[in-house]
């Protein structure tokens, strides 16, 4: 009995003074933010851009709407690949 107590002992030990783990879930990692994009957004309605390239996603765009909502956006919209352009030749 005492084997045993002294295990359960030991064990609550090493648990509490391990470490915390900063590492997420690989399900909670891998997942892409946008899983389905908007073709019409207005410029006039947008506050911020967000772009984001993870190795496993497509390019992703986040709008930040006046509004505070937030919408993923086309890539391929003409307005927002002329933006684009512009920013990289700059």
């Amino acid at each position: 009995m005492d084997m045993k107590l002294f295990a359960v002992v030991a064990v609550l030990t090493l648990v509490t003074y391990a470490p915390p783990s900063q590492a997420k879930p690989i399900s909670l990692v891998e997942r892409c933010y946008c899983r389905s994009t908007v073709n019409s957004v207005p410029k006039s309605f947008i506050r911020e851009l967000r772009f984001i390239h993870t190795p496993n996603c497509p390019f992703q765009v986040i709008a930040k709407l006046k509004s505070n909502k937030e919408v993923c956006v086309n890539p391929e919209i003409r307005w927002l690949q002329q933006y684009l352009k512009n920013v990289i030749n700059k």
